[in-house]
């Protein structure tokens, strides 16, 4: 939430000055009471000034007497299921306070998924070849989906889940990604850029990130266009204390006939027209920082390099299978699918 002074007030202000503070047809419904020195001390909503006014406080009365003291905040480590906890309570602004007890960051839970501890890169530097002519003067992130590219798409649904810290890998064309997104400020985020000199595979930049400052990364290709839920796939890699994980796509196939089940030469029994799944790689993962150092310096390296040094020394290696729609824009089929789809959000 941008400019949160304008929903902090100072104690001492009234009752009245509150009620013309509040704006009941926004989503924020909900005043800061600060101290003289701008620290948190309490909030206030409508609810909390009707209550007030029932048991006799004036509209002259100091917000103060009115504000709830046992608020909610962050002021640390962010604990997800906690976070997760306080939506479902219906938390809909969460503070987050600097060492002293002043407001740094206001979340606005009622529009987010939630807030997620990461460090995002997103992969952004093919040449999209299968989508030429579309291609040849425009990146693959860049071309449109709806009324934004489809890096945005991926770069906004970060922002909907707390992720306020992102690397974007470019190469082809790259000047265009820059200039259109820059800094980041204008989504109130950190964007920086890794322009590689030559491919790295999917996933050899990391090695090129300096000051990894969070613990986990989330690697995802620009061109995926999804709606997995950010939040389960990191709270099952931190449940499960995995190295890597990786989200999955389920595939099923059917056998449109009846399985002989074999011993020897030996018929056991039936499977009549069988289904069996299995889970494609969907281009999305969760690393632990310190597994980064297992890729190699400014070299060309792919996600599964990566599973393999992870399997090769007994570490742990998860998958987490995406519920929801996803799609891999490498073709004009995949284009027009994902262009279908949108018309529908």
């Amino acid at each position: 939430m941008k400019d949160f002074y304008n929903y902090t007030i100072n104690k001492k202000a009234s009752c009245l000055d509150a009620l013309k503070k509040l704006d009941l047809e926004k989503s924020n419904q909900t005043l800061f009471v600060l101290d003289d020195n701008e620290r948190l001390i309490g909030t206030v909503t409508d609810g909390d000034i009707r209550r007030g006014l029932i048991k006799s406080l004036s509209i002259e009365t100091p917000i103060v007497q009115f504000s709830y003291p046992n608020f909610s905040f962050i002021n640390g480590k962010i604990n997800v299921a906690e976070i997760r906890r306080l939506k479902k309570e219906g938390i809909k602004v969460l503070p987050k306070l600097n060492a002293s007890g002043q407001i740094e960051k206001v979340y606005d839970l009622a529009h987010m998924y939630s807030i997620l501890p990461i460090h995002a890169v997103v992969m952004a530097g093919g040449r999209g070849e299968r989508l030429r002519p579309l291609t040849d003067r425009v990146p693959k992130p860049m071309l449109p989906l709806g009324n934004k590219p489809i890096i945005e798409h991926n770069i906004d649904r970060l922002i909907s889940y707390g992720i306020e810290t992102i690397t974007i890998s470019v190469r082809y064309l790259s000047d265009q990604i820059i200039a259109y997104f820059g800094d980041g400020s204008e989504k109130g985020i950190s964007i920086n850029y890794i322009e590689e000199d030559a491919p790295l595979g999917t996933i050899g930049c990391l090695s090129l990130i300096d000051n990894i400052k969070l613990d986990t990364l989330l690697v995802l290709n620009s061109d995926v266009f999804t709606n997995i839920d950010f939040e389960d796939f990191y709270l099952s890699f931190i449940n499960e204390n995995a190295d890597m994980a990786v989200a999955s796509i389920p595939y099923s196939v059917d056998i449109p006939y009846a399985i002989m089940e074999l011993n020897d030469n030996c018929i056991t029994s039936f499977k009549e027209k069988p289904k069996n799944t299995y889970y494609a790689n969907a281009g999305i993962y969760l690393i632990k920082k310190e597994i980064v150092s297992m890729i190699p310096k400014n070299s060309f390296s792919n996600a599964t390099d990566l599973m393999d040094g992870i399997l090769a020394i007994n570490g742990r290696l998860i998958h987490h299978p995406i519920t929801g729609y996803w799609i891999d824009i490498g073709k004009h089929d995949d284009y027009n699918k994902a262009k279908e789809i949108i018309k529908h959000l």
